[in-house]
């Protein structure tokens, strides 16, 4: 398995290559992922001062013969960001291991821990009739932002309201670059619609702008999923 470190706007010093090898422990990661073919680390330098505590970026990205699994993390020197992509790799590598280990029939639940575990699962009787809903243990209810939730979630939701003058696509990149981020919405200047910019690969950018359609219907979709593409 090859392991292939570079740098994004950055040097990558042959010391930290040395202690990615050490880090990324080959036969760990391959006894949890046995089709793994290789290991790609991006290293991204931020220069704004403001973001010092987060300047240093490590990207890992996992390909095999399955599907690719990818964890980045920000630090103030790029061995800490190392440290904590390393700890959210190996944590999803065992989530799919222990996925791929339940799934070849291995730790079966018994019949009584059914109700347990699995949620909504058909309660029966004595006589092996479907208990009545009425009878079910009542599901609680909150309200996070103006969102209803049943049950425990989880479900994190911050909910923020900015005031934001309509801007050009130029100012919305110099903007995002401003404050690190990988996205920024703003307002077009020309459309005065909401709109989109984010980070691509490299040095790439696109922009997203939104449309409100009049003769949508009230319950049509909205424009989510990923903004890569």
């Amino acid at each position: 398995m090859d392991i292939v470190v570079k740098g994004r706007k950055t040097e990558v010093p042959e010391r930290f290559r040395k202690h990615v090898a050490e880090k990324l422990k080959l036969e760990k990661i391959q006894k949890l992922d046995a089709k793994v073919i290789s290991l790609d680390v991006e290293v991204s330098k931020e220069h704004n001062p403001r973001q010092a505590e987060r300047s240093d970026r490590v990207e890992i990205t996992l390909h095999s013969r399955g599907p690719v699994i990818r964890a980045e993390a920000a630090a103030a020197d790029p061995y800490a960001a190392l440290d904590l992509a390393t700890g959210k790799l190996e944590a999803r590598l065992r989530k799919q291991h222990e996925k791929r280990h339940n799934r070849r029939g291995n730790g079966r639940l018994s019949a009584a821990e059914v109700v347990d575990v699995v949620p909504d699962v058909a309660r029966l009787d004595a006589n092996g009739a479907t208990v009545a809903d009425e009878v079910r243990e009542a599901v609680p209810t909150t309200m996070i932002g103006t969102l209803e939730v049943q049950g425990e979630g989880p479900l994190v939701v911050r909910e923020k309201t900015h005031v934001a003058a309509p801007m050009t696509l130029d100012q919305a990149l110099y903007e995002m670059e401003l404050v690190g981020h990988d996205f920024y919405l703003f307002v077009d200047s020309d459309t005065k619609e909401p709109s989109v910019v984010y980070r691509r690969h490299a040095y790439d950018y696109g922009v997203i702008h939104l449309r409100t359609d009049p003769l949508a219907g009230s319950e049509a979709g909205g424009a989510g999923g990923a903004l890569g593409g």
